[in-house]
């Protein structure tokens, strides 16, 4: 019996600090991520005083928004048809390595170097629409549902998942690779590709 080779990730920078950054172990998410959760919702209680109930139903509409966020990010960023050389480069850095080594286990889920700009982006975005301190609560479950996604998109890459909502959830996102990449953009949920009718492999 053959010994297991080690196996060799797709090199993205020369640079060995930059290309350090591009790894990850899939715990480091939620390390780096968890306390966060927990701080936003330490001052959404503790701080703000708010109520249960509320809480709950924004961090409902947190994970929703998650879902729609995660869909159009894969679909309309992490496959947007570049033209220029530097356009093909970061569309590749960012998530074309993924389709190309889908079983490159430091590379499934995504790197707080990555992760920390989109997430202060988007909180800038949302604090346009929802005030302080929902801000917070929203933010919370809102990265609950990225932290979802995220060990979803590792399981299916690495673990049977054999209950039916796992399999199905697996099974329809391996069609995203190996069926054509022009659909199927939900990960953690289809719900989208169906609301915007990309569950087959169309433009």
């Amino acid at each position: 019996m053959q010994p297991e080779t080690e196996h060799q990730s797709i090199r993205l920078f020369e640079n060995d600090l930059l290309e350090s950054l591009t790894h990850v172990h899939p715990i480091v998410p939620l390390v780096f991520w968890g306390p966060i959760v927990s701080w936003l919702l330490w001052r959404t209680f503790a701080l703000y005083e708010l109520a249960l109930g509320p809480v709950l139903l924004i961090g409902v509409a947190g994970v929703f928004v998650w879902t729609l966020t995660e869909y159009c990010l894969h679909r309309f960023l992490f496959h947007y048809p570049a033209k220029s050389k530097v356009g093909k480069w970061l569309v590749f850095l960012f998530h074309g390595n993924h389709h190309h080594d889908p079983k490159d286990k430091t590379r499934l889920v995504m790197p707080p170097a990555g992760a920390i700009p989109i997430m202060l982006a988007l909180y800038l975005l949302f604090g346009i629409f929802i005030p302080s301190p929902w801000i917070e609560p929203f933010c919370a479950f809102f990265i609950v549902g990225y932290l979802i996604y995220d060990y979803i998109h590792y399981a299916t890459h690495h673990f049977p998942m054999r209950s039916p909502l796992a399999k199905a959830l697996k099974h329809y996102h391996l069609k995203h690779h190996f069926a054509g990449e022009t659909g199927r953009y939900g990960v953690s949920s289809p719900l989208w590709d169906k609301v915007f009718g990309s569950t087959g492999n169309t433009p």
